[in-house]
C-alpha cells in the first residue's frame, strides 16, 4: 500500500526512538500499564507520533483496565486503517496509521459499555497528544 507519507527504514529508524521504532514501524507492543498517556485526562487530540495525523479525540477515550489508552472510536473518515493481524497464533485485528502505515495497537469488540462496542488499545508510545 502507498502511504500519503513514506520513508525507507533508515529515515525512519533516525527519526524515532529504539522503542519508537520497534511498535511503530515493527508492530511492536509497549508492556501494559508503563505508558504515558494511559492516565491522560486533559480535552485534546491524539496524534500519530511518526507523522502526526489526527487520529483520535479525547471525548472518545476510556478507561478499559487494559493497561493502554483505549478508545471507543477514531475520528471520522479514514485516519487509521485496519488489518488482519494473525500473529502469536491468534486473529486479531490490527490499527494502523492510515496517513504513514505505522502500526497503532489493535481493536476488540468487547466494549459493550461504549456507543460502538469497540476498543481501541493503542500504544502510548505510538501517539502523541495536543490539548485543545
Amino acid at each position: 500500500m502507498t502511504y500519503k507519507v513514506s520513508k525507507s527504514d533508515e529515515e525512519w529508524r533516525k527519526e524515532l526512538s529504539s522503542e519508537e521504532y520497534a511498535v511503530l514501524r515493527q508492530a511492536g507492543t509497549e508492556r501494559a500499564w508503563t505508558g504515558e498517556l494511559l492516565d491522560e485526562k486533559r480535552t485534546g487530540v491524539y496524534r500519530c507520533r511518526a507523522c502526526d495525523a489526527e487520529l483520535f479525540r479525547s471525548d472518545t477515550k476510556f478507561d478499559s483496565h487494559c493497561g493502554w489508552p483505549s478508545f471507543y472510536s477514531p475520528l471520522a473518515g479514514d485516519s487509521v486503517e485496519l488489518i488482519e493481524d494473525r500473529s502469536l497464533g491468534m486473529v486479531r485485528t490490527e490499527v494502523r496509521c492510515a496517513t504513514c502505515g505505522s502500526h497503532l495497537g489493535h481493536v476488540f469488540e468487547d466494549a459493550p459499555q461504549t456507543p460502538t462496542g469497540d476498543r481501541f488499545c493503542m500504544n502510548s508510545v505510538s501517539l502523541t497528544f495536543e490539548e485543545s
